[in-house]
């Protein structure tokens, strides 16, 4: 392997008031603690799988938004047509 691991900047966006136990579980575990707080993570498929859970929490800086995010699409995808 080599000796460079790549990285994801994440960034903790929305509070996680009124979520599940589970997601505030995950949010504390990528290591966030306060809102708009930036922290960096290795670029992992463990990493990824915990960022996607709480996807409507934490952003990837650089991308804005995360690939497979079902959110961001649906409020682009479909205008109101009256």
């Amino acid at each position: 392997m080599s000796g460079t691991m790549k990285t994801i900047r994440l960034v903790y966006r929305k509070s996680m008031i009124g979520y599940p136990q589970d997601q505030r579980a995950t949010v504390r575990s990528l290591g966030f603690t306060r809102l708009n707080q930036v922290v960096e993570r290795p670029d992992t498929p463990a990493t990824r799988g915990m960022v996607h859970k709480v996807r409507h929490l934490v952003h990837i800086e650089g991308q804005g938004e995360i690939n497979g995010s079902q959110i961001h699409e649906a409020s682009e995808a479909s205008p109101s047509s009256n």
